[in-house]
Order: structure tokens, then C-alpha cells, then sequence
């Protein structure tokens, strides 16, 4: 299976890195085909461009030059892994603007009907399953008092926009600040079981 592996932390020696290097290396000795993307070490902007709004429904006009190299590895994946720290309960604005930039009318979504009007049909079919590593600063509680927006995203927003049969697989460590070196490792371990089932 192709799977896109895209991480979202800036600091090379971070848990969250080690992470990703986990899920890249254990889809990688399952016999996956893995396409791993490092925001941050690609220097991707994150910002959308007045001119990318203006043209955001010009479809394939809205496909810049810039954007459509990460484009076109989203559509050749058939599987999907977002590994990320949630920062003030949400994402990353490097993750935040790389949705908001190649999750485009065209690629995501098509709108029946064209222009900016009409139903809106996920274009994203291809994707078989996703899933999401994370570590959160807060504890559970606190961020479930916050409606963790980062998992309803996940379990929601993704499933809707990818239509896997089954909802995206989220895995999250919570209060990761106050974790001992045994849970920590017991996560890493979770996370490489998690891919080993794929």
C-alpha cells in the first residue's frame, strides 16, 4: 500500500519526530510504500495567498505551481498518516495551512455544479484509511473540558472527508510533559503496533 506520512513538528530531535520516525520505519518494514513528508523540512508556507483565495474555486485553475508537487503526492497515496503535536488545542499552522492549501475544490471535494455553489462531493476516494499520531501538553480532562478539538477533527472532519469505511484511527498521548520514560516508550510501542496491523 502507497501511504503519505506527513509530519508537523519543527525540532529534529523532539518526541513527536521520534514518533514519526517510528511510523515511517515500521509501514516501511511491513513492505509499505512510504511517501514521507516533513512540512518543516521541506519549508512549506503555510500561508494562503490573496491570490490563491481569489482563484480558490477556479478549478484547475487554483492549482499553483507551489502547491500542486504536494498535491499530487496526496492523489497518488492510498493511505494517510498525520503525525503532530496539538498545540492550544489545535493543529500546528504548518498542518493547518497545508490543509487549507492543498485540500482544495478539485482535490478534496468537487462541487456539483460548479463555481462556488452546489453539493459538495468528497473527490478523495482513493484514500483507503487514515490515521493520526499525537501528543497533547494538556491531560485528558483539560482538554475534554476543551471538546478536543483536535479529535473530533480527526474522527469527523477526516472520516467525512475521506469516506474509509471505518473512521480514521487516532492515536493520542495526553499530559506527554508529565509522562515517565516507561509511558513514553509504551506509546512509541502502541503507535508501532498500530502500523504493523495496517
Amino acid at each position: 500500500m502507497r501511504v503519505h506520512v506527513i509530519h508537523a513538528h519543527p525540532v529534529e530531535s523532539s518526541y513527536n519526530r521520534a514518533l514519526f520516525n517510528a511510523v515511517v520505519d515500521e509501514l516501511t518494514a511491513k513492505g509499505h510504500e512510504v511517501d514521507a513528508l516533513n512540512l518543516y523540512e521541506v519549508g512549506f508556507d503555510a500561508v494562503l495567498s490573496r491570490e490563491e483565495r481569489l482563484n480558490y474555486h477556479d478549478v484547475p485553475g487554483n492549482l499553483t505551481p507551489e502547491v500542486k508537487p504536494y498535491v499530487d503526492r496526496l492523489m497518488a497515496a492510498e493511505a494517510l498518516v498525520f503525525v503532530h503535536p496539538v498545540w492550544n488545542y489545535g493543529y500546528p499552522a504548518i498542518l493547518k495551512g497545508y490543509f487549507d492549501r492543498t485540500f482544495l475544490p478539485g482535490v478534496s471535494f468537487i462541487l456539483d455544479g460548479g463555481g462556488d455553489r452546489g453539493k459538495l462531493v468528497p473527490n478523495l476516494k482513493h484514500i483507503k484509511k487514515v490515521a493520526f499520531v499525537t501528543t497533547y501538553g494538556g491531560n485528558r480532562w483539560r482538554t475534554m473540558v476543551m471538546g478536543d478539538p483536535p479529535r473530533r477533527l480527526a474522527r469527523r472532519w477526516a472520516w467525512v472527508t475521506f469516506r474509509t469505511l471505518t473512521p480514521p484511527k487516532y492515536l493520542a498521548l495526553y499530559d506527554m510533559n508529565n509522562c515517565t520514560p516507561d509511558q513514553l516508550g509504551g506509546f512509541v510501542t502502541k503507535v508501532r503496533q498500530a502500523m504493523a496491523a495496517w
